[in-house]
């Protein structure tokens, strides 16, 4: 990890998203790339090609539960003139020994059992009588007698042509194919085929570990009950679900009071378990602003290159933010404005991307796209300021949810977009194109 020293920041001087984005990211670096074990690897990112070893399937196998048979031996069978096979013993999957099937002659193999020696092609048994010479599996009735010395017989009332219901070797993929690509996010399936292809454990980087805490001494934990001026911590849930839907093993800490050597302390017992921290509240101008007063020196004289850098700005919401690297590792840090809808935003604008750039992904931001403006009437915003209004979209059209206001936390639940206002536009009318960030 690298670590970038803080630059002083004018207290006049806001700002733009794109630099301060710019900022995070050229500090932030992936996490070294560690083995694991299959299980342990989901969702994480590889960070080398997969080369498959072995053919999937490996031997050609059944797709059917039925016969293995020669195609000439079942060809213009039907019901009224079934051909009538000896069964000569039974193919079952993860079976060592083949039986060989001869001219005149049928296996019971069942569904993944490696096709045997002399066999052409499955009849399924619902195009027989199963063996025991009383018609198809659906009913129907044939009548033969059994070759003499024969196990049994099997009634097969429909041909087949060669290799039908057979799923040959290589099918799936080949051995020296390349089976994933280095960048690849490890989901079910992935690892699905890691395990076909014989792989117990895979090179990956690891899930970052991101702690998030509120701060604030009206902070009350949900199921509580609530004194004069207190409210429920909304944040610190809303910000870790959003670290584990980036990709993130995320731990919540409980609200911290407005104690700047409580906050302190509270931030340094994390580090052990934390390749990225994030707090919330505190980072404005008010007489509590603990965040502030307890990281604007952390590492200055005990961490050279560390230490937290507090800026506004021009953006709404999300004015006051703070970046930096603390601790003996230079864990990055960033600090988020209190209200719900700001921290959000400044969640998905910033701490996405740190997430997965330490992942190790290429594309580490939301997708984003143009569409029409939906609204009743035009939509201001603030001069120099970038806005991002909650919004709903819909097939190239979006709708804002809600008004502008930070504290806005239902309208939050019912976006899944941002719109967004360019620094020197002030007024949006319906039915122009805008810019939409796609949060889901």
């Amino acid at each position: 990890m690298s670590s970038a020293a803080p630059r002083p920041a004018d207290q006049d001087h806001l700002w733009s998203v794109d630099g301060h984005l710019e900022d995070i990211l050229a500090t932030v670096r992936p996490l070294e790339p560690i083995e694991l074990q299959l299980l342990d690897a989901q969702g994480c990112v590889l960070v080398e090609d997969v080369t498959v070893p072995v053919s999937l399937p490996p031997f050609d196998n059944s797709s059917m539960d039925g016969y293995a048979v020669r195609v000439a031996d079942v060809a213009g069978a039907s019901e009224e003139f079934p051909a009538v096979l000896d069964v000569v013993g039974d193919v079952a999957a993860g079976q060592a020994e083949l039986l060989h099937v001869g001219p005149g002659q049928a296996a019971r193999i069942m569904t993944g059992a490696p096709l045997p020696p002399g066999a052409e092609t499955v009849v399924p048994v619902e195009w027989t009588d199963g063996g025991l010479g009383e018609g198809p599996v659906s009913g129907m009735r044939a009548r033969s007698l059994a070759p003499e010395g024969a196990e049994g017989h099997v009634h097969v009332y429909r041909p087949a042509e060669a290799r039908a219901h057979v799923r040959a070797q290589g099918s799936d993929v080949r051995a020296g194919d390349r089976a994933l690509d280095a960048g690849t996010v490890l989901g079910p399936p992935q690892i699905a085929l890691l395990a076909a292809i014989g792989r117990g454990t895979i090179r990956v980087r690891p899930r970052p570990r991101v702690v998030v805490m509120s701060t604030g001494s009206e902070l009350v934990q949900p199921d509580e009950s609530l004194g004069t001026g207190q409210i429920y911590d909304s944040n610190s849930f809303a910000l870790t679900a959003a670290a584990r839907d980036a990709g993130a093993i995320a731990y919540r800490v409980g609200a911290v009071a407005d104690d700047a050597e409580t906050l302190r302390s509270t931030i340094e017992d994390q580090l052990v378990r934390a390749d990225l921290v994030v707090t919330t509240g505190g980072v404005s101008v008010g007489a509590y602003d603990v965040v502030k007063e307890a990281l604007s020196s952390v590492g200055d004289e005990d961490e050279p290159g560390s230490g937290v850098d507090f800026r506004k700005l021009a953006m709404q919401p999300g004015k006051p933010q703070g970046f930096g690297t603390i601790g003996p590792d230079h864990t990055p840090l960033l600090a988020l404005p209190g209200n719900p809808v700001s921290s959000y935003v400044s969640f998905e604008l910033f701490v996405r991307p740190a997430i997965r750039t330490l992942m190790g992904l290429d594309d580490v931001h939301r997708p984003r796209t143009r569409a029409t403006l939906t609204a009743k009437k035009a939509l201001t915003s603030p001069k120099g300021r970038r806005q991002f209004l909650r919004g709903t979209y819909t097939d190239g059209s979006v709708s804002p949810v809600g008004g502008a206001g930070s504290h806005l936390v239902a309208a939050l639940a019912q976006a899944d977009a941002l719109i967004v206002v360019p620094e020197d536009v002030e007024s949006v009318e319906p039915g122009t194109e805008v810019e939409v960030v796609l949060l889901g």
